[in-house]
């Protein structure tokens, strides 16, 4: 099904279709037509998601599970339809396994601070990976060190940069409490096998969490055939609003954990000498929620539905193997992650280098042009300076609004980058 509202502007550049649908695509960078090449950092947001917001606080702005009159009655079936529809898009066991929070930080960090703080003590072994992100890494560090865990990191595979399958033998062969990996590598845009890894973890007794920030906006996903414990990703991500993330857990585990926050709508009773907790998913969303994000969550989940998560994927696996391709022949340009034959296992990301040249250079030039991309570390460092070697890296990361024309601009802006640093 093709999505489309009447009367939108017509974008006249490139062949994408779904182009036209982002109203950002009508500006200019630099006064040259924008090329969007960040989405692995935030996804650009469709006219869709943008009136369903709008929507909500012209004509139903009301506080939700609170006011018996209409526009509040119609503030709360939105917004519980939302998850209805997040619930289904990962097929989830039911809408009461969806947590509404701020982001997949957030959403970690209360696996972290609900389960973590209650099931992990001195001791106890921790896994994660070497290509984590900060947001999967850092809160497993501070909880270790509150309770004297120990933190053992599954390497890479020196041979094609993909996660080493022994190495992960071995840290499961000791029996940890928690298994913490990320689905898709924002960095080196490798795909994890989920299910494999959480078929392993339970099998050694381990609680799984999945960082699927950089999956879920590109793939289907499917959270009842991984069989993960807690699952967390970002709406900013997958064409929805900032300030609107999620946390499914499976629902018994969910019923067994505390909140980490008071107030609001997790009450269901307070009395001067106790309290009792709200029903699911309730029980975790302390005061008044985003509502307009969960709003604008939900029509996002409408347009990816729309076009279909397979179409999404193949749009992008396409768009890889092309930038692949385009990059493979340029000299002294250095290429992270899985080859262009391999892209079963790899994303839409694609991080190089520039031979004797920045990458905060090559962004500014890049951004002479009209093509933004990313700069940095990418929220990765261990990954990039300790196991990569390297002090930062450029990044190209693409969605559905992107073609093959945005990656011919970007490969004549990797030229100019060459001839003004003189790099053969």
């Amino acid at each position: 099904m093709m999505i489309r509202l009447a009367g939108t502007k017509k974008i006249a550049r490139g062949t994408n279709s779904y182009k036209v649908d982002f109203p950002i695509f009508e500006t200019k960078m630099n006064g040259k037509p924008l090329i969007y090449l960040d989405s692995a950092s935030t996804s650009q947001k469709p006219r869709q998601v943008l009136e369903a917001i709008d929507d909500f606080y012209r004509n139903y702005n009301a506080n939700v599970h609170r006011g018996i009159y209409k526009i509040a009655e119609k503030a709360t079936s939105e917004y519980t339809n939302s998850k209805e529809k997040v619930a289904k898009f990962i097929n989830a066991g039911s809408m009461q396994e969806i947590v509404y929070v701020r982001n997949a930080t957030e959403a970690i960090n209360i696996a972290a601070l609900s389960w973590g703080e209650h099931n992990i003590g001195k001791g106890d072994g921790i896994v994660l990976t070497q290509m984590e992100h900060h947001s999967n890494m850092v809160p497993w560090m501070l909880l270790a060190k509150r309770k004297g865990a120990k933190i053992d990191y599954v390497e890479l595979d020196k041979r094609n940069g993909k996660l080493d399958m022994s190495s992960l033998k071995y840290a499961l062969d000791k029996r940890p409490k928690l298994v913490a990996f990320t689905h898709a590598s924002n960095v080196l845009g490798i795909i994890t096998d989920a299910k494999e890894i959480t078929r392993r973890a339970h099998k050694a007794g381990a609680t799984v969490v999945i960082d699927a920030a950089q999956s879920v906006p590109h793939m289907e996903v499917d959270v009842r055939d991984i069989d993960s414990d807690f699952f967390a990703f970002s709406g900013h991500k997958m064409l929805g609003p900032t300030g609107i993330g999620v946390l499914h857990a499976k629902r018994d585990l969910l019923e067994s954990l505390e909140p980490i926050m008071g107030g609001g709508d997790m009450i269901r009773s307070v009395l001067y000498d106790s309290v009792s907790w709200n029903d699911l998913p309730w029980k975790f969303e302390a005061g008044t929620p985003d509502i307009s994000g969960g709003i604008g969550l939900g029509a996002a989940v409408d347009y990816l539905s729309g076009v279909g998560m397979r179409k999404v994927r193949e749009h992008e696996k396409k768009l890889t193997r092309y930038a692949l391709e385009k990059l493979k022949g340029i000299k002294s340009v250095t290429v992270y992650g899985p080859e262009e034959k391999d892209m079963e296992n790899r994303g839409g990301v694609i991080s190089f280098a520039i031979e004797g040249v920045h990458p905060h250079d090559v962004a500014q030039i890049f951004d002479s042009e009209g093509v933004a991309i990313r700069a940095g570390h990418h929220c990765a460092m261990p990954l990039v300076t300790q196991r990569l070697g390297v002090a930062s890296l450029s990044r190209m990361s693409f969605h559905i609004y992107n073609d093959e024309s945005d990656i011919d601009t970007a490969v004549k802006a990797i030229e100019k980058v060459k001839k003004i640093f003189r790099v053969k």
